[in-house]
């Protein structure tokens, strides 16, 4: 009874928290293919962003994730994208890609047994490729509004429905109730160190946005709009056009 009672009063709480940040999607009523109300901060938080960038391991060249022996950073991004595997099940299951949920979860199987825990990825080898999703997607998928572009302190770019869908995406992993607060305190390292390899993987791509832009806000800005815009299938207002610079830019500010 004890335990009934704590899920009804957890779900709750969560549909509470659900409503409370989709009724904060602001509506687009300008007409503007770019919703940016909140540019003046934005822009703050932009600068306040490349800071960090030039002293904490990026910068021009990709910083001290250089320093790390590549195969030392392809490891952690191989766990790193092994713990998110869970996630990704869940939000293609939310969004009805029975065939990419079962994808994920066969790349679990796969390279937690025989990649060493995830070390390694043995499961694109054989054609299990990775089919990253978010919480952010799912909305989208379900028709809630993008809202209000927002570039978040470390994070980077964003949307409100965005911001809503990072939140769920905690919230509602499925590693929550099965691993212990101090291992997922071990993972979210492993994804703190498997960011820093992949700024410096993608780290020419990243610098002739963040560095040789001569507006590096808005070059930053409608590229992950577009991107974002065209994976939840919103191609019209996303001028499809993403080549391999949006790609890799996505892949390192995008990435969930």
């Amino acid at each position: 009874m004890f335990h009934r009672a704590n899920l009804r009063r957890s779900g709750t709480v969560l549909l509470l928290t659900l409503a409370t940040l989709l009724a904060g999607c602001t509506p687009n009523t300008s007409g503007e293919a770019i919703f940016d109300p909140y540019e003046k901060q934005n822009r703050k938080v932009h600068a306040f962003n490349k800071g960090v960038d030039r002293t904490f391991g990026g910068g021009k060249g990709g910083g001290i994730g250089k320093a790390v022996p590549a195969p030392v950073t392809q490891g952690l991004s191989n766990l790193s994208t092994n713990f998110s595997q869970p996630s990704y099940m869940m939000n293609h299951l939310l969004q009805g890609n029975m065939e990419s949920a079962m994808r994920n979860f066969w790349r679990v199987v796969v390279n937690t047994t025989v990649g060493v825990g995830g070390l390694f990825d043995p499961a694109t080898k054989i054609g299990l490729h990775d089919d990253a999703t978010d919480f952010g997607l799912t909305l989208a998928k379900h028709g809630v509004p993008e809202g209000a572009y927002i570039e978040l302190p470390i994070l980077g770019p964003s949307t409100e429905r965005d911001v809503a869908g990072k939140i769920l995406d905690t919230v509602l992993n499925p590693l929550q109730g099965v691993i212990k607060a101090e291992d997922q305190r071990k993972i979210a390292g492993v994804k703190v160190l498997s960011r820093a390899g992949d700024r410096a993987k993608y780290s020419e791509t990243v610098d002739s946005v963040l560095y040789d832009s001569a507006d590096s806000y808005a070059q930053a800005r409608i590229i992950y709009l577009q991107n974002r815009r065209g994976r939840a299938g919103d191609t019209a207002s996303a001028e499809a056009e993403a080549d391999e610079v949006y790609d890799s830019y996505e892949d390192f500010y995008g990435g969930q």
